[in-house]
């Protein structure tokens, strides 16, 4: 035996050669051919990402392995599995020469590899050299039944034992074994099986464990209790024979039930068993997009599983807790339509919550997709038509043009838009054939942008959307996150743009209505806000993406439009509550196969959809929603009360907020004096007023008016107001009625006890609170 030592230290392994059937010349090549240091191979740790308050939501690992030092591990343990898979070790050299020989012995006479001799090292590379292996080929090398791949595993061992001390080796094994049932390394196998810290391991608990790395899926006790204690039996008695314990602390670990199944720890690895699995699934799509993480996206997939980070997310779980309550009171995971929420918070783009009907799974009721996300990872189901919550951008780009809040644009139901011409960022857009879209709520036939706005009035918007010009509100949309959620695109400039007919997500339309919260300040919805290596060492990663995207003006402007459609003339005045501002508008698509509700105060933004998400898309009437069919689809009716009870209980806490009234020239707009045409000829009139810079219509029919029949009675927006340089103007013709018939008389006088009351004509159309603007109110 110490010849044989001698020889395979030397490189020259002859005795060992002619038992393996080797040429000792093809042998000494091999060893010459190994490096003399053994490159040690990193642990592969489990990653943990947790919530904003430091709660686990999910684990990452290949393997489930959490490293300690050998100080923290029981010395009952290390002298099980010293006991068990090598007694000698602390005796012996790299090799342990009387198990090799006798291995080698018996497997010459059965032709085969049937005995292995491994001590602690030579198991330690082995286990290291599988590790390693990244292709089927490297595995297949590294755990092939063959004596070159022994002698290998031989002259890395020498390698080992002068690069590390015993003990250090010990600790390097305990840490690397795989203890079966998804445990990796003796801390996670002891947490896994019995609940404890490796420290902390009895005699019985660490005998069980040195018997499992021999066969990890074979003495699994989760699998075959019986089978697994008799195995560490074989080891506790193993123990006694070596004196390394007595006789009565045998006996009584012989005693002990192998494992207690109610301290058995599940491993619960992946998103899929943590409680908020898609959102969970769309940190690590993040995250494999982060090139920080590796070259590729495989490079980064394993990065996140190996790695041991710890990665702090933007979730907030009382949030979240809200957001799928009110998700769970109004609808059923089995329901035909679904159910989706997202909260944003305004000013970060922090991400606090997302919320759906349907569960994580494969079962019914369940499904894999994140119905808040786009379609920027396998799991996101890629949006739904929005609908008129499009309308936002339209204000903003009408907004940013100086168009007023009060602008006011004859809107009749149906509109007839065949062969007009829209402009877009590519040219105009001529409508081929007929186009006669219709309003699905009654309003005034002059409305302004506010009155609009409350009753999401679509023929105004379409044509306030070709005044301002489609590339506006396309330029807009895009710089507060709008795209096509399915196919990454930009959106489509086609003429009902303003009323939603690309597929948005919830998450995206959350952000992008965060930005109007924020006075113009968007920001990327952001998931991640901090990743830490094993070692604690911060990793790069973006952090919040924030821009100005629209002037505080314009915003302000926005969120006085759309804090009217929560008054009680809104479509969404049922929904408002509290005492902080809020904004928010409704969205219905065609034949209502998708319905919206999305709002804001300064504090949080959420965007709430019910829609059909199972092809072919039909229309929501009659489908089950919390179990009940859906009799009136609407975007206030329907999704509205989920953002409602998500948004109140979300809340909660926050102090009071309001928005920034808007400014008297955003309310009045960037306009022009109209030149004074009541009276004259309307062919005279609109050369004059054309020649002043405005485009003019004339309404049809005639009105009631001191002026002489057929001259122009009044023009809409009025003289007094002005205009927005190269709007439209619409002339009303008088019938002459009221000619010559007298005036009332005017009081000079104030009536007793009644003071006089001027009114403030910097008052906002939108906010009665100002002095001496009550008479005004709503609409303006």
């Amino acid at each position: 035996m110490s010849v044989l030592s001698g020889a395979l230290a030397a490189g020259l392994a002859i005795p060992f050669a002619g038992l393996a059937g080797f040429t000792t010349q093809k042998t000494s090549d091999t060893l010459q051919d190994l490096p003399q240091q053994f490159d040690e191979v990193p642990l592969k740790q489990k990653s943990q990402i947790f919530a904003a308050d430091g709660t686990l939501i999910a684990t990452l690992a290949e393997q489930n392995r959490v490293p300690v030092k050998l100080k923290d591990v029981a010395p009952i343990m290390q002298k099980a599995i010293v006991a068990i898979e090598d007694d000698r070790f602390y005796e012996h050299g790299a090799l342990d020469m009387k198990g090799t020989l006798r291995a080698l012995l018996q497997n010459q006479s059965a032709g085969s590899v049937q005995q292995g001799g491994s001590s602690i090292t030579q198991q330690y590379v082995k286990i290291s050299l599988v590790e390693k292996a990244k292709t089927p080929e490297e595995v297949a090398a590294a755990t092939a039944d063959s004596y070159q791949r022994k002698v290998a595993e031989l002259r890395y061992a020498i390698a080992v034992e002068k690069q590390f001390s015993k003990n250090e080796i010990l600790e390097k094994y305990l840490n690397l074994a795989n203890f079966g049932d998804g445990a990796w390394g003796i801390q996670a196998a002891a947490q896994h099986y019995f609940s404890v810290n490796a420290s902390q391991l009895t005699l019985a608990q660490a005998a069980m464990l040195a018997g499992l790395v021999k066969n990890p899926t074979g003495y699994d006790p989760t699998n075959n209790a019986k089978r697994a204690k008799d195995r560490r039996d074989v080891v506790i008695r193993r123990m006694l024979e070596l004196n390394v314990i007595s006789v009565s602390q045998a006996n009584s670990a012989l005693k002990t039930p192998v494992i207690d199944p109610a301290k058995v720890r599940p491993n619960k690895l992946g998103c899929g068993n943590g409680p908020y699995p898609f959102y969970c699934e769309y940190v690590v799509s993040e995250l494999e997009n982060n090139p920080a993480f590796g070259k590729t996206k495989t490079d980064r997939a394993n990065y996140l599983k190996t790695a041991g980070l710890t990665i702090r997310t933007s979730l907030d779980p009382k949030i979240q807790a809200d957001a799928q309550r009110s998700i769970d009171t109004h609808s059923r995971s089995t329901d035909e339509a679904v159910a989706a929420i997202t909260i944003v918070e305004p000013g970060t783009g922090l991400v606090k919550a997302m919320a759906q009907s349907r569960k994580y799974g494969s079962k019914r009721g369940q499904t894999a997709y994140n119905f808040n996300a786009p379609k920027t990872y396998a799991g996101g189901y890629g949006g739904f038509q929005n609908g008129s919550t499009m309308k936002a951008f339209t204000i903003a780009a009408a907004i940013q043009q100086g168009i007023p809040l009060n602008y006011k644009i004859n809107s009749p139901s149906p509109i007839h838009l065949g062969g007009k011409t829209f402009s877009t960022c590519s040219g105009p857009y001529k409508i081929q054939g007929s186009y006669d879209p219709q309003n699905s709520t009654n309003n005034v036939a002059d409305p302004t942008m506010i009155q609009a706005a409350q009753k999401s009035t679509n023929t105004y918007f379409l044509q306030l959307s070709q005044r301002t010009g489609l590339c506006p509100i396309a330029k807009i949309a895009g710089a507060l996150g709008m795209y096509n959620a399915q196919s990454l695109e930009p959106l489509q400039q086609v003429p009902s743009m303003t009323l939603g007919v690309d597929l948005i997500s919830p998450l995206q339309l959350a952000g992008a209505y965060a930005a109007f919260a924020a006075r113009g300040m968007y920001c990327k919805p952001w998931v991640v806000t901090a990743v830490k290596d094993a070692a604690g060492k911060t990793v790069s990663t973006p952090g919040a993406d924030c821009k100005q995207a629209l002037a505080q003006e314009v915003a302000d402007g926005v969120n006085a439009v759309l804090h009217q459609v929560m008054e009680p003339n809104g479509t969404g005045g049922k929904l408002k509550f509290g005492k902080s501002d809020l904004a928010g508008k409704t969205g219905t698509i065609n034949d209502a196969k998708a319905v919206w509700y999305a709002g804001y105060s300064t504090r949080l933004a959420a965007a709430a959809t019910v829609a059909d998400a199972s092809v072919p898309y039909s229309r929501l009437q009659g489908q089950t929603l919390n179990g009940k069919p859906i009799n009136d689809p609407t975007g206030s009716g329907t999704a509205g009360p989920i953002w409602e009870a998500a948004m109140k209980a979300a809340l909660q806490g926050y102090p009071t907020t309001h928005f920034v009234a808007p400014t008297d020239k955003t309310q009045r707009g960037d306009v022009k004096s109209l030149p004074f045409v009541n009276g004259m000829n309307p062919t005279d009139a609109a050369n004059k007023l054309k020649q002043a810079g405005f485009d003019v219509a004339t309404a049809s029919g005639t009105v009631n008016s001191e002026e002489t029949a057929g001259t122009v009675a009044y023009t809409d927006p009025r003289q007094r107001d002005g205009a927005p340089a190269g709007s439209v103007v619409t002339l009303y013709i008088s019938n002459g009625s009221q000619k010559n018939q007298p005036k009332p008389p005017t009081q000079t006088t104030k009536p007793p006890g009644k003071p006089t009351t001027t009114i403030n004509p910097n008052c906002p159309p939108w906010n009665p609170k100002y002095p001496n603007c009550g008479g005004r109110g709503h609409g303006g």
